[in-house]
C-alpha cells in the first residue's frame, strides 16, 4: 500500500508491531524509537505524533497484547464437545498466552523498573487471566450442570487447571531464562494438565 494511502491507525498497527519486537528482543531500556519508526515504516516525526513517547508506546504496545489475547479467547470460548476436548482447547488457548515470551518480557521489566510499569504490568496480567478465567469457569460450570465433572467450586477448579500449565510455561523460563527450553511442547503440557485435572475431577 502506498504510504499516501495509509491512515493514522495502519501507522499506529505498525508502529506497535515494530515496537513489541523491539521490546521483546532488547528491553525497554534499549529500545530506541528511531529504529522502531524505521521498522514500521514511517517518519519519527510521524511515530511522535501518534505517541508522546516511549512510556505511551509501550503501555500501548502492552493493550495491543491484552487485545490479541481477549481475541483467541473468543475463537475457543463457543465450542462444542465433551469435558476433554473443551478444557484442552481453553488451556491450550492459556497456555500458548503464558508461553508468550513478551508476556514474560513485561514482567521483567517490571522486576527491573517496578516503580514505573507495575501497574501496567498487572493490568495486563490479570485481564489475560480473568478473560481466560471467567470463561473457564463458566466451561466447568456448565460440564458439572451435564454431569461430566464433579465439581462443586468451579473457580478453584478453574485456578488449578490454570496452575498446572502456568508453571512449566510461565515460571520457569521467568526465572531461568528464555533459553532454558520445556522438553513438552504446548500442546503436552495442556494435553496433560487436562488428564490430570479429569483424574480429580471427572466422572
Amino acid at each position: 500500500m502506498p504510504a499516501a494511502a495509509l491512515t493514522d491507525a495502519d501507522r499506529r498497527a505498525a508502529i506497535i508491531r515494530a515496537a513489541r519486537a523491539r521490546f521483546v528482543s532488547e528491553g525497554y531500556a534499549a529500545t530506541r524509537m528511531e529504529p522502531v519508526a524505521r521498522e514500521a515504516g514511517v517518519s519519527t516525526a510521524t511515530l511522535y505524533a501518534l505517541f508522546e513517547g516511549k512510556d505511551e508506546l509501550f503501555s500501548a504496545v502492552i493493550e495491543d497484547a491484552s487485545d490479541d489475547f481477549a481475541r483467541q479467547m473468543a475463537a475457543v470460548q463457543g465450542l462444542e464437545g465433551d469435558a476433554r476436548t473443551q478444557l484442552t482447547s481453553f488451556i491450550t488457548a492459556y497456555a500458548r498466552f503464558m508461553a508468550d515470551p513478551f508476556v514474560r518480557s513485561v514482567f521483567r521489566l517490571v522486576m527491573a523498573e517496578r516503580p514505573r510499569f507495575r501497574d501496567v504490568a498487572m493490568a495486563f496480567f490479570e485481564r489475560g487471566r480473568e478473560t481466560f478465567g471467567a470463561a473457564l469457569i463458566r466451561c466447568i460450570r456448565s460440564l458439572a450442570e451435564r454431569g461430566e465433572l464433579a465439581c462443586d467450586q468451579p473457580s478453584w477448579a478453574a485456578g488449578q487447571l490454570m496452575g498446572l500449565v502456568e508453571h512449566p510455561v510461565f515460571f520457569v523460563p521467568l526465572v531461568t531464562g528464555d533459553e532454558v527450553k520445556t522438553r513438552r511442547t504446548i500442546e503436552q503440557i495442556a494435553e496433560e494438565a487436562v488428564k490430570t485435572f479429569l483424574a480429580r475431577y471427572g466422572r
